[in-house]
């Protein structure tokens, strides 16, 4: 059992229509969403993984996990850095312990201690599963300042020209676990987006649209990264999808 702070590690789709956005993923991305057992927790499964879960609430979002070394006490420090509460620290029986804040920009994010330690990093993910996991806020340079003081990250700026800045947080080891950018449009509300890997990302963003979903990004290509593209799911909730440049 190993526990990676600092990781975002573990993901869930939460909406008041499961059913629909269980059906749009796996004909989409070929997921399998299946109940633990009869009436409980729905995981989602990405060949033999278990990547993320499924549950009903609102608003309709992806909501990222962030593994902290107590759930307790970093949720009082993100009180105190200026986080608005959303969901006070609870334990979940044989699972772990977990809290929900809003971060000063607005940004959804649960802090998380898992009983059984954190999914294991891996230098390259298996398409269909989460390879990152970003920030859009209108105040990146707030954001960072929260992240860095409540997490520990340090982060890499990336000069990206007409997108802007873009500030990639690493953990205490150096490793990059997410990234922070401002948002496209003034008005837009701050929230985490994580990021699946696939093989095609021009593929998949044509089969969108005829599932029922829509096109927040186009495809683009970023440099030394790869091609890539945000949907919106049927139900409002907002996923990137990347397809990492091939290094040889």
């Amino acid at each position: 059992m190993a526990y990676h702070f600092g990781k975002f590690a573990w993901f869930e789709h939460v909406s008041n229509d499961a059913p629909k956005a269980r059906q749009f993923y796996e004909e989409l991305l070929g997921w399998k969403v299946k109940a633990m057992a009869p009436g409980s927790y729905e995981v989602i499964h990405n060949g033999a993984d278990f990547i993320g879960g499924v549950v009903a609430g609102t608003p309709h979002h992806w909501r990222s996990w962030l593994s902290v070394a107590d759930v307790d006490d970093r949720y009082r420090a993100a009180l105190a850095a200026g986080a608005k509460p959303a969901m006070e620290p609870v334990d979940y029986p044989g699972i772990g312990r977990g809290a929900t804040v809003l971060d000063p920009t607005g940004a959804r994010v649960s802090i998380w201690k898992g009983l059984q330690g954190d999914r294991p990093d891996a230098e390259h993910v298996a398409s269909g599963d989460f390879d990152w996991n970003e920030l859009a806020t209108p105040d990146p340079q707030k954001a960072l300042a929260f992240y860095e003081s409540v997490f520990g990250y340090t982060h890499m700026d990336w000069d990206m020209g007409p997108i802007g800045m873009y500030r990639v947080l690493q953990d205490a080891a150096g490793k990059a676990r997410g990234g922070i950018m401002k948002t496209e449009k003034d008005g837009d509300p701050a929230q985490w987006v994580p990021y699946v890997k696939v093989e095609n990302a021009d593929a998949i963003a044509a089969r969108v649209a005829p599932l029922g979903g829509t096109l927040a990004q186009k495809v683009l290509e970023v440099p030394e990264v790869g091609r890539v593209g945000i949907l919106v799911d049927p139900v409002g909730a907002a996923l990137g999808f990347i397809q990492p440049v091939v290094k040889a």
